[in-house]
């Protein structure tokens, strides 16, 4: 794990970690409307997480980018309340600790930007997210909250950061 780099989204990063995301719902046949696979901004990550008290990040091993994650200020979250967004790992590293990384990096700028909640939304076909969620201390919401846009989503969870 001494060989991965956690770093901020650059510009030059936007073709490939929207192509990583795509293929992600695509190997867990979960490409489906709703989602951030038909979501335009996914091609233009950068411009997106420009916004104030958000924050992308690019998981790097060697010079490859393995994946990447981010926290966002989605519109009608309760104060105080970020969303973890679009956390995919190329398939080369699922299954690598590359995901725990990445959240925990997550949590931590949540943590700084002074988010006491984290929500998240996701779908039982991305099998390998869930368990990772839930043993990193989130919890099952019985629906969603904020307005995400991505009704495909039909697992929300959350997170006291406390």
């Amino acid at each position: 794990m001494n060989d991965v780099v956690i770093r901020k989204l650059q510009q030059q990063d936007n073709k490939a970690i929207a192509s990583i995301i795509r293929q992600g719902l695509l190997d867990f046949d979960a490409a489906k409307p709703g989602t951030v696979f038909y979501d335009s901004t996914t091609d233009d990550l950068f411009t997106v997480f420009k916004k104030e008290k958000s924050f992308y990040f690019i998981a790097e091993y060697g010079a490859v980018i393995a994946g990447g994650a981010g926290v966002y200020p989605t519109a009608g979250l309760p104060e105080y309340t970020c969303e973890l967004v679009k956390l995919y790992l190329h398939k080369n590293y699922r299954g690598r600790g590359f995901g725990k990384l990445l959240l925990q990096k997550c949590i931590n700028a949540a943590i700084e930007l002074g988010y006491k909640k984290m929500y998240l939304e996701t779908m039982p076909e991305l099998k390998s997210a869930i368990p990772l969620y839930e043993k990193n201390g989130f919890v099952y919401l019985k629906g969603a909250m904020g307005n995400s846009g991505h009704s495909g989503c039909d697992v929300w969870m959350i997170k006291d950061l406390q």
